[in-house]
């Protein structure tokens, strides 16, 4: 490639004005400036990783402004704590950050950091739809109260509203995503979005970002959990296993090769196992004699109390379980992380849904086994 002199031109200047700014480039400053500090006096700056808020300075408020310091090489997320307000920013060394909080918690302003202009464009677009679960939640609370009691039938009427309002959330966050691959604000919008119902979206979006934050660890624990998980997604051929049956006979995937089958990851500890039990038992007294097939695998390590909540159940399909938790070889192979979880193969042994419950396994099934065979 031909170096043009208008490059070198360019290039020169840059290093000028590096020589001649003040600007540190081991490390970020965030200036503020609060209109109304009201009863905040300390000001905290958080760096967000993927499992905790790790403090990195603090400062006291004065006269309605503060100062404060932090050194990451690479773009990370922090988050301003200002008394009982916090604010979400993207700082790396050598910005400059000025952030001017308003009259209003939400009226404040960022320069001197894009990435974290491009965050507060997400808070903006999405903040209808925390807007609307809070009034809501409140609605339903005061309906609640007025009754002296929570009635299921209230639940039954506001329940829809909340799950609308959760979908339109995280297909509204996962188009910024999209929409932002180059921007760490983009990775923050994915993050937030339901990963069990947008799975093979977030394998995508990981794919299509790979090669673009390889400095930044928190962005490449994501991506090679992703790759991880893109194995046993929807679309995918199921991976054999032999697992011990509850006889102690063991039980292969390929037994059930032609047929439909249901790996239902359980445990008779899981709370909200045992609530789901009921419904998939339906759907199995419903759909056995069309072709569906249940093996249950838990996640127990005491075979009597899997047993027993076998029985209390009702659960009249096959079971198997290596009685080892989530540290199972057939827990490890399908990256079980919570429970329920369960996989949907079909007869050519291609895993076509995943982690389905309550309605939406009854329409699944429905849609399914309501097709010429």
């Amino acid at each position: 490639m031909k170096f043009r002199l208008a490059q070198y031109t360019l290039i020169a200047g840059a290093l000028f004005m590096a020589a001649c700014s003040n600007k540190d480039s081991s490390s970020f400053k965030v200036t503020g400036e609060l209109k109304a500090p009201g009863d905040a006096k300390q000001v905290q700056l958080l760096q967000m990783d993927s499992t905790e808020l790790r403090p990195v300075d603090s400062a006291t408020i004065q006269d309605g402004k503060f100062e404060l310091k932090g050194v990451s090489p690479y773009a990370a997320f922090y988050r301003l704590k200002i008394g009982e307000n916090e604010y979400d920013l993207i700082a790396k060394n050598g910005e400059e950050i000025t952030f001017k909080v308003g009259a209003r918690k939400n009226s404040y302003e960022i320069k001197g950091s894009d990435e974290s202009d491009k965050l507060k464009e997400f808070h903006q677009k999405t903040g209808v739809f925390a807007e609307r679960n809070t009034k809501l939640s409140e609605e339903f609370e005061a309906k609640s109260q007025a009754l002296g009691k929570q009635s299921d039938s209230l639940l039954n009427i506001y329940r829809p509203a909340f799950l609308k309002n959760l979908a339109e959330y995280n297909k509204a966050a996962m188009k910024f995503a999209n929409d932002n691959k180059s921007s760490l604000a983009g990775f923050y919008a994915a993050t937030s979005v339901d990963p069990r119902s947008y799975e093979q979206q977030l394998i995508a979006y990981a794919d299509a970002i790979k090669d673009k934050f390889k400095d930044n660890p928190i962005i490449q624990r994501f991506v090679t959990q992703m790759i991880a998980i893109k194995p046993v997604s929807v679309g995918q051929k199921a991976q054999d296993f032999t697992i011990p049956g509850i006889d102690g006979k063991n039980i292969s995937l390929a037994d059930y090769k032609g047929k439909y089958v249901m790996l239902d990851f359980w445990a008779s500890w899981c709370v909200p196992c045992r609530q789901e039990n009921p419904n998939v038992v339906k759907q199995y007294n419903l759909y056995k004699s069309k072709g569906l097939n249940i093996l249950g695998i838990s996640l127990d390590d005491d075979k009597a109390k899997w047993q027993a909540a076998i029985k209390a159940d009702g659960l009249a399909w096959t079971h198997a379980s290596n009685l080892k938790g989530f540290e199972g070889p057939v827990e490890r192979m399908y990256q079980i992380t919570a429970i329920p979880s369960n996989f949907i193969i079909d007869p050519q042994g291609v895993i076509v849904a995943k982690n389905i419950t309550g309605q939406q396994l009854e329409e699944f099934l429905k849609k399914t086994f309501s097709k010429p065979q």
